[in-house]
């Protein structure tokens, strides 16, 4: 949340510096950019629970119980999902069996720590920890517009389609916080399977133009 604030005003302060009469401190009635008001807030949620393990791992029953609460918490793409471990405890077998059922509903476990999240892990378990993000553009749409004769000033309800739509559809809130870094690999193959298909494609032109009859039946 701090980390979206802080985006937000290293952008209104970008834009002060290319235009000296623009004030330091944004309202609707002194926008005289194309910086919009409303910007998307991204929110965290954390989801615990606590698996029992044993020397075979997670046992079918704890299995069972974690993805009855996966169900629970209707865990989706753009989840994440880590393992937080007690101290000095370190199970590969815990961690392939959670894993498992992780996989069984379409994530894999994130390879970083788990968040912080309050209390410790208890002896004998390990926490799974579902993260959640979710982003929302507050106070749109929004058309109380201050009484000003100037025209040359951006309306308050300026980008609150775009930025509502943009946080409704994002699979990962997070990306608009601080981006995800490009793979040079995936990039080449996204281009060229772009440049495959332009070629390979067969022009609309090409096809004949449907038969039409201007005689009527009786």
């Amino acid at each position: 949340m701090s980390r979206l604030i802080t985006l937000a005003a290293v952008s209104a302060l970008a834009l002060t510096a290319g235009c000296a009469a623009q004030p330091h401190t944004l309202t609707p009635a002194n926008n005289t950019s194309l910086y919009s008001l409303h910007q998307p807030t991204v929110e965290h949620t954390n989801f615990v629970f606590d698996v029992a393990t044993g020397s075979d791992g997670v046992s079918a029953g704890e299995q069972a119980r974690l993805g009855a609460w996966f169900d629970s918490i209707g865990l989706r793409y753009g989840d994440s999902v880590s393992i937080d471990e007690p101290r000095g405890y370190e199970s590969s077998k815990a961690r392939h069996d959670v894993a498992r059922v992780a996989a069984a509903h379409g994530l894999l476990v994130a390879d970083a720590g788990a968040p912080v999240t309050e209390g410790g892990v208890p002896s004998g378990y390990v926490r799974v920890v579902a993260s959640r993000s979710t982003a929302s553009v507050e106070g749109c749409p929004d058309w109380e517009n201050p009484d000003i004769e100037s025209p040359v000033r951006t309306a308050t309800n300026y980008g609150c389609a775009i930025n509502s739509n943009l946080a409704a559809m994002i699979a990962n809130p997070d990306d608009l916080v601080h981006g995800r870094e490009a793979s040079g690999q995936g990039a080449v193959v996204v281009a060229g399977r772009a440049v495959r298909t332009y070629r390979e494609s067969q022009p609309t032109g090409r096809q004949p133009l449907p038969a039409t009859s201007t005689t009527s039946r009786q």
